[in-house]
């Protein structure tokens, strides 16, 4: 199957009220052990790769790490592979752009594009965030390959639960520019009102991609409500080095 093909088949996965379940891993193993389980595609999270590496979160994980991480994760499966590229590791949309093919050329098929502003605050305008996602697709397009670009909103990330109902109607303006610049989903991690998602899958045309924490336990609760995309984040991560923790205790008290 071509990188192409992949692609296709990837975007196929998003069926709102069936969604694709991305158990997020960090690396080559990760990938092959949800491959193995019967992962349908398989997505990183960058909290996961970062830490696995010894680095925070938030674009410190040196480029070149990352892309090689992808490099490794894409040979190790026949599987679609997204990955969680935060802001692009740049801002402009030219240098951007250029990330984005050397990106694409491990594999990827997909990724994750934040509108937070990284190492700094708030979140890039509206018309911004466009002219950035423009440069990706016409990135993806000079490849030949369709791209999923999942763009994220961090409104939901950066605002206490009780501010949630007031930033529904600009999530969803956002929406509606990302999917005329080219994004193919619309992620809102962070949100775990089930009123509230519902009414952004009910009204936005991209599928929708939620975040499972919190009030989010179950894949069959959010389906109800029309999410294409049941992402875990850096749950797997968390529980898989607590289970290597707790081993290391009690081999040493056996």
């Amino acid at each position: 199957m071509t990188q192409a093909d992949k692609a296709a088949a990837f975007a196929a996965l998003h069926v709102p009220g069936t969604p694709v379940v991305l158990y997020n891993i960090w690396d080559a193993g990760s990938a092959r052990a949800v491959t193995d389980a019967g992962a349908r595609a398989v997505a990183t999270g960058s909290w996961s790769v970062a830490e696995a590496q010894g680095f925070a979160d938030g674009e410190k994980l040196p480029l070149d790490i990352l892309l090689a991480t992808a490099d490794r994760i894409v040979a190790s499966t026949d599987l679609p592979v997204s990955i969680d590229f935060e802001g692009g590791y740049a801002v402009g949309p030219a240098a951007l752009a250029a990330n984005i093919e050397r990106l694409i050329g491990t594999g990827a098929v997909g990724l994750n594009f934040e509108d937070q502003i990284v190492g700094g605050s708030g979140l890039h305008p509206v018309d911004i965030q466009v002219a950035r996602i423009k440069a990706i697709r016409a990135a993806a397009d000079a490849a030949n390959v369709p791209l999923f670009i999942n763009a994220r909103t961090d409104l939901f990330l950066k605002s206490k639960p009780d501010m949630h109902a007031g930033l529904v109607d600009e999530a969803m303006d956002r929406a509606t520019a990302y999917t005329e610049a080219g994004a193919s989903g619309f992620f809102i991690p962070g949100l775990t009102d089930h009123d509230l998602i519902a009414r952004i899958c009910d009204q936005v045309s991209l599928p929708v991609n939620v975040m499972m924490r919190g009030k989010l336990a179950s894949v069959s609760a959010v389906a109800a409500l029309g999410v294409a995309r049941a992402s875990y984040g850096p749950g797997p991560f968390a529980n898989a080095m607590q289970q290597l923790g707790d081993g290391f205790t009690a081999a040493a008290a056996s």
